[in-house]
């Protein structure tokens, strides 16, 4: 059932495969592992995208697709889940990272105001910047161990689940053809 859900939502792994930007990983990418979806690719592909999802960096599907290769788990699932930060949902995660690393810190939070200048960049690196990248390294593992092994769950629930179902099913089946009519 929830392999199901999950197909609907993913590309056809024909057209990415085409893509001219994806020529640099070569025939890497004639994996079939990278293109099945069962339990372990699953969970493993939305444990490395919520990974990097919480890297401040403008290449997350980039590296998540490289990690999504060598570790042979499901790539479009992998840099599709990075796009939970989005320019509308960036803002407050990466303020909830920078509030985590303050904490960890022990450090008092800043008020700041956002400048679209590189002075400003470098001026809130020296004064925000050590409690916000401690924050989105450990929100960046938390979430990522967090996906992994909730995915992995989910997937084994929905599949003990829907074994039951069967069972019950084949059960009342079978004393419907037992009983006398």
């Amino acid at each position: 059932m929830l392999k199901k859900f999950i197909k609907r939502f993913l590309p056809d792994h024909h057209k990415i495969k085409k893509q001219k930007a994806l020529k640099i990983f070569g025939t890497l990418l004639h994996d079939p592992n990278l293109w099945h979806l069962n339990r372990r690719s699953a969970s493993g592909a939305f444990g490395i995208g919520l990974f990097f999802a919480f890297w401040p960096v403008p290449f997350q599907m980039w590296l998540s697709a490289g990690a999504a290769i060598p570790l042979r788990v499901n790539l479009p699932l992998s840099v599709a889940t990075v796009w939970i930060t989005n320019p509308f949902t960036m803002p407050p995660i990466f303020y909830g990272a920078y509030l985590v690393g303050a904490t960890i810190l022990g450090t008092d939070t800043q008020a700041f105001h956002f400048q679209l200048s590189w002075d400003w960049v470098v001026q809130s690196l020296e004064t925000i910047g050590p409690a916000f990248l401690l924050g989105c390294g450990v929100c960046s593992v938390f979430f990522g161990l967090a996906g992994y092994f909730g995915l992995n769950y989910i997937w084994r629930w929905s599949v003990v689940k829907a074994w039951q179902l069967r069972q019950a099913k084949y059960a009342a089946k079978k004393a419907k053809l037992k009983s006398p009519q």
